[in-house]
C-alpha cells in the first residue's frame, strides 16, 4: 500500500515538474520568438487622442501609446505590428496569443495582476475624470450616488464608482459609445481616463460646448503598465529595461508632450529619478 502511494506521489510530482519546466521553457522562448520572427505585436486601443487614434488626414495610427509601442519595437530591434483591441476583448486577445503585449489603457489593479503579468515600470499614471452636462448640478464624485454613470466595459473605475460613491454603473463596449450614451441622456456622467476626455473637450469644443469636467479630483489615479501573459519573464525584463531607458533619456516625456498629454508630472519625476540612477 505504501509503495503504491509513494509511486503515485512520485508520478504526480514528476508531472508537476514537467509542467513547470514546459511553462518555463515556453516563457524563455517568448522573447526569442519575437526576435526570431522580427516582429513585436502590440494590442492598442484607438479610442481617441492623446493615447491612440486614427489620423483623419493620413489614416495612420497615432498617439502616445502607439509611439511607445514603436519605441519598444525599435529597442528590441524588431518591426512593430499593432492590433486594435477594445476594453471587452483586450485580455482575451492577449491570452489567446493574438498579441504579444497590451498597451491598451489598462491601469494596474490587483485583480488584473492575478491573471496577467505586467512590466514593473509604469509608462504613465492616470485617473478617471467625469464628463457631465454643465447644467447637471454635479460638482463632485459623491453627487453620483444613485445616478447612472457610463464607463467602458472592463474599466477599473466600475468598483469605486459603485462601492465608494453608490453610482449605478453602465458598462459600454467602448469609450465612444459611453460618451454617445451620455449625449443621449442615458447617463448623467461618463467616466474615462482624464487625459483622453480632457483633450476631447478641447479638440471638439463645438460638439461638447454643453459639457465639462467639474470634479476637482481624478478617480483612483493608477499606474499605466504594459501587460503580458503570465510567466513570460524574459519579455517582461527586456521591456522593463526599455521603459526605464525611455524614461531616463526623456523620450517618454517628449512623446507625451508631442501627443499633448495634459498632465506630465509623473513622467517628469520618473525622468529625474531614473536619469540620476544611471
Amino acid at each position: 500500500m505504501f509503495v503504491k502511494a509513494f509511486t503515485k506521489a512520485v508520478f504526480a510530482l514528476s508531472i508537476s515538474l514537467a509542467t513547470l519546466a514546459a511553462t518555463e521553457a515556453s516563457a524563455d522562448a517568448t522573447l526569442d520568438r519575437i526576435k526570431g520572427r522580427g516582429k513585436l505585436t502590440v494590442g492598442v486601443i484607438l479610442s481617441g487622442a492623446p493615447f491612440g487614434y486614427i489620423d483623419p488626414a493620413s489614416q495612420e495610427q497615432k498617439g502616445y501609446n502607439v509611439d511607445l509601442a514603436k519605441a519598444l519595437a525599435a529597442d528590441l530591434g524588431v518591426e512593430l505590428e499593432t492590433v486594435t483591441v477594445t476594453p471587452p476583448n483586450r485580455v482575451q486577445f492577449l491570452q489567446q496569443g493574438k498579441v504579444d503585449i497590451l498597451i491598451a489603457n489598462m491601469q494596474y489593479t490587483e485583480d488584473r495582476a492575478k491573471i496577467l503579468d505586467y512590466v514593473a515600470t509604469p509608462y504613465d499614471r492616470a485617473g478617471g475624470a467625469a464628463v457631465v452636462r454643465k447644467d447637471s448640478g454635479l460638482k463632485d464624485w459623491a453627487d453620483l450616488k444613485g445616478k447612472p454613470v457610463c464607463i467602458s466595459q472592463g474599466s477599473n473605475y466600475a468598483q469605486p464608482l459603485a462601492e465608494d460613491y453608490g453610482a449605478i454603473v453602465k458598462g459600454l463596449p467602448s469609450q465612444p459609445e459611453s460618451l454617445l450614451a451620455l449625449q443621449g441622456g442615458n447617463c448623467v456622467a461618463a467616466v474615462h481616463v482624464g487625459a483622453t476626455v480632457g483633450l476631447l473637450l478641447v479638440d471638439r469644443a463645438d460638439e461638447w460646448k454643453d459639457y465639462a469636467i467639474p470634479f476637482p479630483t481624478e478617480l483612483i489615479p493608477s499606474d499605466s503598465v504594459i501587460w503580458l501573459r503570465k510567466g513570460e519573464i524574459d519579455t517582461q525584463e527586456a521591456l522593463d529595461n526599455s521603459v526605464k531607458k525611455l524614461h531616463a533619456s526623456g523620450k517618454l516625456l517628449e512623446m507625451a508632450k508631442a501627443n499633448r498629454l495634459l498632465n506630465t508630472k509623473y513622467l517628469e519625476e520618473e525622468k529625474t529619478k531614473l536619469s540620476a540612477a544611471q
